[in-house]
């Protein structure tokens, strides 16, 4: 800034005041410390420590008074943590579980423009692996039931917090909510809870929806494999598995599995419908009609919108390839890895029946790797969905609240088939255009991070018991 001439100076200097115009309260920056505090530990699923994360929560909670059973760090392997938090209503009613997770996805230094594992603030954006998937919600949690111990907050409930480690890993042998299910469900018991899988959907900036996940596709992977004896690429074949398994696949992008809706997704496109452009509304009505036309223009219209079409259908989608062993050899083998994300109730082998049906080829052998997680929605309950209408209406008026079906996942299957209803619900705005979740550069909005924050903060009040704050 040396030979910067002083107006130039003077301008970068208030710009940089004009970041920050109001100090924070102390609300705000005790969350913010706590988010600080866990995207600067690296938690990523296999290299990381999400035990030292859950600690550094128990610490924070543990200064603020909580002692005892009510804040546990159970490690069921070495850096491996979970955090299982409790405050203490008055019993009349069965208490709700707060659950977010700790363990984040890899991030490659090289390929941001950012350190992931520091939170950087920079224009106007908080920038970190985890940011957004899911420590915003696992600080906001934290700093929350802080506040509400401060405030001698009793609730009709007990709130229960739980931070898991291992969410990112498709593994029935997971050591986060499943573990917690299977050794510890006393500690994490609850009438329902609140999970991630639905935010506040911004548009140009405008709020639009606010979404309220009661149900996720199942996840469902196979390996494609074509083998053959091989032998030199001087003396090609027109039997090569390479072209085999590039036809059938070729085969299965062309194809589509037929339109399933359920309430969660009827409900999801007729509040859709009232916010898109007369052409899309249009389709939309007509896709959800009593007898809607699969091979209608409509459905091929609304199809074309990969948000959409994944909320009408099963999908599969080649993610992996690989094939041959040597530039100057015929292959032996060729492989592709196809993962599928299919609707609530229909049948897996159903899916596996259909995809040998298009890839059409006895040659191409389908393995299924691993086993799908089969859950029912939750219900579109009253009283949880009356609360979070009433309390969006304050924070983002004219924004209607869209129960949305996940197609990626989250551990709420796990909880739903424990008897637990789940709703993703986080409060947090973003950008439906500039999802960066599992990619890179991460970010949440700061403006939306402490409305969020606060968002939860009262919308547990009102579920817990609705009781208004106790200075």
């Amino acid at each position: 800034m040396r030979n910067m001439p002083l107006r130039a100076c003077l301008a970068v200097l208030f710009s940089c005041i004009a970041i920050r115009a109001h100090a924070l309260d102390p609300q705000q920056q005790l969350t913010l410390d706590i988010f600080k505090d866990l995207i600067e530990i690296n938690t990523v699923t296999a290299t990381g420590d999400t035990a030292r994360a859950a600690e550094a929560m128990a610490a924070r909670l543990r200064a603020a008074g909580f002692a005892g059973s009510d804040v546990q760090v159970l490690s069921p392997a070495p850096r491996k943590g979970n955090l299982v938090a409790r405050l203490r209503g008055s019993g009349a009613r069965r208490p709700i579980l707060l659950l977010a997770h700790l363990d984040v996805v890899p991030a490659n230094p090289a390929d941001w423009s950012v350190e992931p594992f520091k939170l950087t603030e920079r224009d106007g954006y908080f920038y970190g692996r985890g940011t957004s998937d899911d420590k915003y919600m696992a600080a906001s949690f934290v700093a929350n039931l802080i506040r509400y111990r401060q405030e001698g907050y009793r609730p009709d409930r007990d709130i229960i917090v739980a931070l898991e480690t291992d969410e990112e890993i498709l593994d029935r042998n997971a050591l986060g909510i499943q573990w917690l299910l299977k050794h510890h469900r006393d500690l994490i018991d609850a009438e329902f809870a609140l999970n991630e899988g639905g935010g506040v959907g911004l548009k140009a900036g405008k709020p639009i929806r606010n979404g309220a996940q009661t149900s996720e596709k199942v996840s469902l992977t196979y390996q494609l494999e074509v083998t053959d004896r091989g032998g030199h690429s001087a003396v090609p074949r027109a039997d090569n598995p390479i072209y085999r398994l590039a036809e059938g696949l070729s085969r299965l992008s062309k194809f589509r599995f037929p339109i399933r809706l359920n309430e969660t997704t009827r409900a999801y496109f007729e509040r859709t419908a009232e916010l898109e452009n007369d052409q899309i509304a249009a389709d939309i009505r007509s896709v959800i009609s009593s007898h809607p036309d699969a091979a209608s223009l409509s459905v091929m219209r609304l199809a074309a919108n990969p948000v959409y079409n994944a909320q009408l259908r099963t999908t599969c989608v080649a993610t992996m390839l690989e094939g041959g062993h040597a530039y100057n050899a015929l292959p032996q083998a060729a492989r592709a890895t196809v993962n599928c994300r299919i609707m609530p109730g229909e049948p897996p082998d159903e899916v596996k029946t259909t995809l040998l049906a298009v890839l059409a080829d006895d040659r191409i052998v389908v393995r299924q790797i691993g086993e799908p997680v089969l859950s029912g929605p939750s219900p579109l309950h009253d009283e949880i969905m009356g609360a979070i209408a009433k309390l969006s209406a304050e924070f983002w008026p004219g924004a209607p609240v869209v129960p949305v079906m996940s197609a990626g996942a989250t551990d709420g299957s796990y909880l739903r088939n424990a008897g637990i209803p789940t709703y993703g619900h986080s409060g947090l705005a973003g950008d439906i255009d500039d999802v960066r979740a599992h990619g890179r550069d991460e970010r949440v909005l700061v403006s939306s991070f402490f409305a969020g924050h606060e968002y939860l903060y009262r919308l547990v009040k009102l579920l817990a018991g609705g009781r208004e704050r106790r200075d």
